[in-house]
């Protein structure tokens, strides 16, 4: 994921390394987001959208990816240094919270830290991710599509406004979904052989534009 994560910065700008981007304030943002699709509003009825929030994590952990590999260097170098002092994913192991309320609470714990920082709390972060549901494995899936996605939209035009982001009729992300569910989860493989589904989609599409 981290490599991943440095191909799509670079892509965006070779130089991302030097950007000095506010990583942190990307990331809280995204947590007012996913309050949203949690419930908060006393004054209506609403009902947790859980997948929506699984999806919102996932769009803040290629901020928190991106900061860490701007502290830790190259893919590897991040890689070894946090597998030398990464936590067990989730001090609930796995286990769902259902409770709005609760959910809500390590939301703004999470965002606190981030904002009281100004770094990515990756312990508050599995925390978070653990109590809704969102484990190791469907986090990495769900991280390699839409990073693959979002790569291979850069590679044909999304910057310059000349991509074509519906195909025959489905969005783009719709495909994707329907891809990666009959690919092999293989971290060696998975991301290449999603982008090249894409990629035989896409021709397909674009020959019959």
């Amino acid at each position: 994921m981290l490599e991943l994560q440095d191909g799509i910065n670079s892509k965006i700008r070779p130089d991302w390394r030097d950007a000095n981007n506010a990583w942190f304030r990307a990331i809280w943002t995204e947590c007012a987001e996913l309050v949203d699709h949690i419930g908060w509003k006393w004054w209506k009825h609403q009902s947790p959208d859980i997948p929506q929030v699984r999806l919102e994590l996932v769009d803040i952990f290629h901020f928190g990816l991106s900061e860490l590999l701007q502290q830790h260097g190259a893919a590897d170098d991040a890689a070894t240094k946090l597998l030398g002092t990464y936590v067990v994913y989730g001090k609930r192991s796995g286990a769902d919270v259902d409770d709005s309320a609760e959910r809500i609470a390590l939301v703004e714990a999470f965002a606190k830290s981030v904002l009281t920082t100004k770094r990515f709390d990756l312990a508050e972060f599995c925390e978070l991710a653990s109590a809704v549901g969102l484990e190791e494995q469907t986090l990495y899936e769900m991280y390699v599509g839409k990073s693959v996605l979002n790569g291979f939209r850069q590679d044909h035009g999304y910057k310059a406004g000349t991509y074509i982001k519906t195909w025959q009729g489905r969005e783009d992300n719709v495909w994707l979904v329907e891809f990666a569910a009959g690919l092999d989860k293989n971290p060696a493989t998975f991301a290449a052989e999603l982008y090249g589904q894409l990629s035989k989609k896409y021709d397909e599409v674009a020959r019959g534009r």
